[in-house]
């Protein structure tokens, strides 16, 4: 070889390399210059590390887990997380009291559903046609009326002293867990994603992401609005000047250093490094994510029944990403802190989501994905059933509460029409059937046929368990 070969080749492994993570090793793909710079002063150079979106990096230890939890992929299950950032109240919407007081009952009234006695608020009139298809559990609750804490609790069941003043994330976020257990449903898709960005109270990824998982458990984030015109997914092109002829040049020069390193070392990680050098490749190189980020390629009807906004296209994006092979889908809605001006907010938002959630509904049942595909939607808390006076700053709205919420469940073999548990005759703690976010977590194991009681290692190598506990709500299915 000669040097300026030698030299190329270096070039050229420094932009696609494997690269020591502790005793793993990672792939790295160089995706090009989105231009700009972080406040560190780091160029902003798009990579795709392998375990981004659940294409991890594997130890010994998690080739065990993976090995293990083989046997679960044959389910090929998938979820739909509708994110309601800032808490969403419950009297509202899905546990609505019309012979409450008039400051607890709130500004709407309830309507009549497909399903006797499951009413909704009267803003959710396209959800009422579909009561049949998704339930609510009524009687959830934290006790905690701080966005950091509620927050961290509902994405990772964790209490973990996390609150507004001690705000970073300790543990994982369900996601990561959950792209770490199955990984994607088909090649050459990211296991967990977040559209347009996986957000929890102004942290990305915050309480959605790895944590002491690592960063390769980390959602991978579509960025930029579905429904703009121009909505382009970075990281998932290859760098200018970079063919997928060129690259896989590269790819047959790294694969020949692994067999002379695997001779060498023999170790069980590096041998199967080459399903997970695969994995990414499919993932840049092929045609499945490209497709399935091309929200374009979609129906204008089926669009406009969704909602042309950026909440309603999130997902429908979401529903194409399961469809081909995602395993944890987020859309984030953001914006539901509402001290004051509820009724203004509400009046904008809530015909939003119905026709969103609605829409979802529809369109999984149509394709025959509706018993693959559980669907949920909540926040990190709900608000308080009294209103407020406005604080002075406007109409009245809800404070924070975490004594009584919602969330709703459907698909995924979930039974629909269902109202789980049920809060007091205020709205004010639940009244029977007491829900904590471990159990909704539990739920959702086994929709994905993960067990419950697994556990993963603090950074001291001391096992913790995922769920303190960890019985799914059986009623549900």
């Amino acid at each position: 070889m000669s040097h300026a070969q030698a030299t190329e080749t270096r070039r050229d492994l420094s932009r696609s390399a494997f690269v020591p993570q502790g005793d793993s090793v990672m792939l790295r793909l160089d995706l090009g210059n989105n231009g700009g710079r972080y406040c560190d002063g780091m160029g902003r150079r798009s990579f795709l590390q392998l375990g981004v979106a659940g294409l991890a990096t594997l130890g010994l230890s998690d080739l065990m887990r993976a090995k293990a939890s083989a046997n679960q992929q044959s389910k090929k299950t998938s979820v739909i997380l509708i994110w309601l950032d800032g808490g969403p109240g419950h009297m509202d919407m899905y546990d609505m009291k019309p012979d409450a007081p008039a400051e607890y009952r709130g500004l709407w009234k309830p309507i009549r559903t497909r399903v006797p006695g499951f009413d909704v608020t009267e803003m959710y009139p396209k959800q009422a046609r579909h009561t049949d298809k998704f339930s609510i559990v009524r009687s959830l609750h934290h006790n905690t009326g701080d966005h950091f804490a509620g927050g961290h609790r509902m994405l990772t069941t964790k209490d973990m002293g996390v609150s507004g003043a001690n705000n970073d994330g300790k543990f994982p976020g369900i996601g990561s867990i959950v792209s770490r257990e199955a990984g994607p449903r088909q090649p050459g898709m990211p296991a967990y994603v977040g559209v347009p960005h996986a957000s929890s109270i102004g942290l990305t990824p915050g309480y959605f992401g790895g944590n002491l998982l690592g960063p390769r458990f980390n959602p991978f984030q579509t960025g930029g609005d579905p429904n703009a015109p121009t909505f382009n997914v970075q990281n998932i092109n290859l760098a200018g000047g970079l063919t997928l002829g060129a690259l896989e040049n590269r790819r047959s020069l790294l694969r020949s250093f692994d067999a002379s390193r695997r001779a060498l070392e023999g170790r069980a990680d590096v041998q199967a490094m080459d399903r997970f050098q695969q994995e990414a490749y499919d993932f840049v190189a092929g045609p499945n994510a490209r497709d399935a980020f091309d929200i374009s390629r979609e129906d204008p009807k089926l669009r406009d029944r969704y909602g042309r906004n950026s909440w309603g296209q999130s997902v429908l994006l979401s529903r194409r990403l399961v469809e081909a092979g995602s395993t944890f889908v987020t859309a984030h809605f953001g914006g539901w802190d509402h001290h004051w001006d509820l009724q203004a907010s509400y009046e904008n938002y809530l015909p939003k989501v119905d026709a969103a959630v609605a829409a979802l509904f529809e369109d999984l049942s149509e394709r025959g994905l509706l018993e693959t595909t559980l669907v949920m939607l909540c926040g990190e808390f709900s608000r308080t059933p009294r209103m407020n006076d406005g604080s002075g700053r406007g109409t009245p709205g809800r404070d924070h509460w975490g004594e009584s919420m919602f969330c709703l469940m459907g698909g995924g073999g979930i039974r629909g029409g269902q109202l789980y548990g049920s809060t007091d005759r205020l709205g004010q703690r639940p009244l029977d059937k007491p829900v904590t976010p471990s159990r909704i977590h539990a739920t959702i194991y086994r929709v994905l046929g993960i067990d419950p009681n697994l556990q993963v290692t603090d950074h001291s190598g001391r096992p913790i368990t995922v769920l303190d506990d960890p019985r799914p709500i059986d009623e549900l299915f």
